[in-house]
């Protein structure tokens, strides 16, 4: 039977990279990832940063400490490891504002692109280091994710898209969602946080 999934996230966020990976693999040993509509909608961790972000150690040693952020990343690579995920944290040099990366995620869901546009920033940011805030380094990624580029210039600046994004972030807020990655599925029950795979095999094919 088909779904639905709605997914709260953000581009920066570990969490995210890996509960879709584990999403997908349930998916693909039921059968099920084709015929599965995943709708991923915006989530600023940071919805206040500067539209340039900040430098990343700052950001983090104010945020956790230096020690602990250095622990969180080597915790995380390995996690990552775990479930073919190639972290580079220490390639990473800003934290960006992902404003604009979420309004290239909605231009690209218009067009039939979402997913490949959503696995190329987690890419672009979390394996290869890139400033997924830059809008340059945007263009790239919504181009070698299937976009046209007159496409992709108009989202990074249309204010529309702009608006979209933030209405829809009201509306986690108004949910009271707190974190993410949030799943919703058929839009009749939620999910908080990146279940493992077994879990996820377990509640879809319980649904």
């Amino acid at each position: 039977m088909p779904l639905t999934i709605s997914v709260f996230s953000d581009v920066i966020c570990p969490w995210c990279y890996v509960g879709k990976r584990r999403l997908e693999r349930a998916l693909d040993q039921l059968g099920q990832r084709e015929s599965t509509t995943i709708e991923w909608l915006p989530f600023e961790l940071n919805p206040d940063m500067p539209a340039g972000g900040i430098e990343r150690a700052h950001y983090r040693a104010r945020k956790f400490g230096a020690e602990r952020s250095a622990q969180l990343d080597a915790q995380m690579t390995e996690l990552g490891r775990q479930e073919g995920i190639g972290f580079a944290f220490e390639r990473m040099t800003r934290t960006p504002s992902t404003r604009r990366a979420h309004m290239l995620i909605a231009a690209a869901t218009r067009h039939g692109r979402a997913d490949p546009a959503v696995d190329a920033l987690f890419r672009a940011y979390f394996e290869e280091g890139r400033d997924v805030g830059d809008p340059d380094v945007l263009r790239q990624i919504g181009v070698a994710a299937g976009l046209e580029r007159e496409i992709v210039d108009d989202a990074l600046g249309n204010e529309q898209l702009r608006q979209l994004v933030e209405a829809v972030e009201q509306q986690a807020a108004e949910m009271r969602i707190a974190g993410v990655p949030f799943f919703i599925v058929d839009r009749k029950w939620a999910v908080s946080g990146a279940q493992t795979t077994e879990q996820w095999l377990a509640a879809l094919s319980a649904a």
